[in-house]
């Protein structure tokens, strides 16, 4: 098993590993929400297909009436 000073090393080792970004380490909840879009992937599908749909129909009328 190993000594308490051994445990202490290998911590304040990883600390500083971790530090420099050596060891992958879970990105904390802060940094998640950062990088998510504001907008629900349902809601752009949403605005998208209104968007459009509006420029398709408005394309048919120009051209067939």
């Amino acid at each position: 098993m190993p000594t308490e000073f051994e445990l202490r090393k290998r911590n304040s080792q990883f600390a500083e590993k971790a530090r420099a970004g050596k060891n992958p380490i879970k990105p904390s909840r802060q940094d998640k929400l950062s990088k998510r879009s504001p907008v629900s992937i349902w809601a752009l599908g949403i605005i998208l297909f209104v968007v459009l749909g509006g420029v398709i129909f408005e394309l048919l009328r120009l051209f067939f009436l």
